[in-house]
């Protein structure tokens, strides 16, 4: 369900990590190592 909210991905090379907006509010940083998080701020 998450997929079809999807408005950005990103991933960023240098640090291994991967930025989704989904929806108008919901941001979701995953690490490099698996581990994810929801972010407060637009960080791109």
């Amino acid at each position: 369900m998450l997929s079809n909210l999807f408005r950005l991905f990103r991933f960023d090379d240098k640090t291994g990590q991967v930025y989704i907006l989904a929806g108008d509010k919901l941001q979701i940083i995953v690490l490099s190592n698996g581990i994810w998080d929801f972010v407060n701020e637009l960080e791109l």
